[in-house]
């Protein structure tokens, strides 16, 4: 299957010539293919190209009036919003010198009429395969960026916590002892968070990369939050966070989870709502069994709550940029959240706490 065509998604081919019969011609070739777009003129090709969602390849005669497909070529390869769509000339000039100069504006390809069928139909397929290969590389590389960025803030804090505890107990040999483990308190959670961070990158790659096989066992849920809870006990209350549990009455039905990463997705949603909620506000964990298939955990916070536009993003990819006032980034925790859920089989996604904060909910089901 080819590239540019997978999971159903057509490519989009913009045709450009000022013959109706090369037009009719061309679609009647490429539609069962791909989504066709047409232009008679040059002026009409370059809005189509500008526009939402621009083609993916397009199709270009040389010898147009007005404006010819050298001059239109040049003005997509000078415009940001185009300049990455691949063009191939299509002209009866076979001359090499007119050759040449097409690929010097930065055409990709250059076919001569009268044209051959399959020959058309193995350059549109070979060029738009090398345009979706270099998309998923521009995007990778993108991921990558952000990714390093990300690691490099959330590495940032820990690591300026533990240089400063050190930094004080070296220069103060006489610190009060009191002082002292307190110190030693606040190097220990650092050293604990920047462990967690690599262990979550670890985690979040091997599954992505399904080199991790899923330990599934009997678990409670109720007792996955309590241990989640405990981890989370000092942020809890240096924040002065009122932490309130609601579970149904026992016994509670046992679920089939991985009990460690489905731990680890609970805690990084409870430390989530903590980070964000103001102090000595209310952060409630809830599990539920709304019926003999499901179960739910939910995290519910007094933050600032998210944009309906954001909740997507912000499990989908590591955000960097102030997604919420006052916040530089997101970070890793909810991306490894959705990847661990998901790995399940079951479902992640935060709703508004009304009158103020968000609700993280865990869909499980068995």
């Amino acid at each position: 299957m080819d590239t540019a065509t997978t999971k159903g998604n057509k490519a989009t081919v913009l045709i450009v010539d000022d013959s109706p019969d090369t037009l009719t011609m061309l679609s009647g070739l490429l539609k069962d293919h791909y989504r066709i777009k047409i232009a008679s003129k040059g002026e009409q090709a370059l809005a189509i190209a500008a526009s939402m969602p621009p083609p993916d390849l397009i199709l270009l005669d040389i010898m147009m009036p007005e404006i010819d497909g050298y001059e239109v070529c040049t003005k997509l390869k000078a415009d940001t919003q185009t300049k990455n769509i691949p063009v191939i000339f299509l002209t009866a000039k076979t001359d090499v010198a007119d050759e040449q100069h097409g690929f010097s504006l930065g055409a990709v390809d250059y076919i001569t009429k009268p044209i051959s069928p399959p020959i058309l139909l193995a350059r549109v397929r070979t060029h738009l395969n090398l345009k979706a290969a270099y998309d998923r590389l521009t995007r990778l590389l993108k991921f990558r960026e952000d990714m390093v960025n990300m690691i490099v803030h959330d590495l940032r804090n820990p690591l300026s916590s533990i240089s400063l505890a050190t930094e004080l107990l070296l220069n103060k040999p006489d610190l009060p002892l009191d002082r002292q483990q307190k110190k030693l308190k606040s190097i220990q959670t650092s050293t604990q968070q920047l462990q967690n961070l690599v262990e979550d990158l670890l985690l979040k790659a091997q599954l992505e990369s399904h080199a991790l096989t899923l330990n599934y066992q009997s678990t409670e849920l109720c007792a996955l939050c309590e241990i989640a809870i405990a981890t989370l006990r000092e942020s809890i209350a240096q924040k002065q966070i009122n932490l309130i549990t609601q579970y149904p009455p026992a016994p509670h039905r046992p679920v089939n989870v991985d009990a460690q990463l489905f731990r680890r997705a609970i805690e990084n949603l409870i430390s989530n709502a903590i980070k964000f909620s103001p102090s000595q506000s209310e952060v409630i964990v809830s599990v539920a069994y709304p019926d003999d298939a499901v179960a739910v955990v939910a995290i519910a916070d007094q933050g600032p709550g998210i944009d309906l536009k954001l909740r997507e993003r912000i499990f989908g990819k590591y955000e960097i940029g102030p997604m919420l006032e006052g916040v530089a980034q997101i970070g890793l925790g909810l991306a490894f959240c959705k990847v661990i859920v998901e790995a399940h089989g079951s479902t992640i996604s935060v709703v508004d706490n009304y009158p103020k904060g968000s609700i993280f909910r865990i869909e499980l089901r068995q």
